[in-house]
């Protein structure tokens, strides 16, 4: 995410030679968001890495779409499809290894996101779906329309509201 001036100004050619040092090193999972940078992240992972795409786990991450009020959820299926299909020509790939609805969006049921996230599984343009910030009851009802394979939540020092929400039984 920093990598693309989320945090100030970066280097591209820096920043393309830290990823491919991270993939001689052993590094192959790279996960990113259509919304980093608003796509540049994408971009520049797509440029880096799409000759080594058999080397490397391509993770990415939508639901989430700028508004002149800030970052809105963006979770209905035709958001999901049209953001999918920018996300494999900005990163350059025919399917993305995982794909994530990075926020629930509260307009849309959970169920028709995952079911359109679902979609694009059964069209092989995405592997595996993850979920970000989620409840253990979401993530349930998202796993009863398609197997979820990832859950990504903030967990710190600061933060341990995951200890209590998920269900470790």
């Amino acid at each position: 995410m920093s990598m693309t001036g989320i945090y100030g100004p970066t280097d591209p050619h820096e920043a393309a030679a830290t990823l491919l040092e991270a993939l001689d090193s052993g590094v192959t999972l790279f996960d990113t968001g259509d919304f980093y940078g608003d796509g540049a992240n994408e971009e520049l992972l797509g440029r880096t890495l799409a000759p080594h795409r058999d080397r490397v786990v391509l993770a990415t991450k939508t639901g989430v779409r700028r508004t002149a009020e800030g970052l809105a959820p963006a979770g209905s299926p035709n958001e999901l499809r049209h953001a999918c299909e920018a996300s494999l020509r900005r990163l350059r790939t025919d399917h993305l290894d995982l794909y994530y609805l990075a926020r629930i969006d509260p307009a849309v049921p959970v169920e028709e996101s995952v079911g359109a996230l679902a979609d694009l599984v059964a069209q092989g343009k995405v592997c595996h779906i993850g979920l970000s910030e989620v409840s253990a009851a979401t993530l349930r009802c998202a796993h009863a329309i398609h197997p979820i394979s990832a859950v990504q939540t903030e967990y710190s020092l600061w933060e341990r509201h995951v200890e209590i929400d998920m269900d470790t039984t």
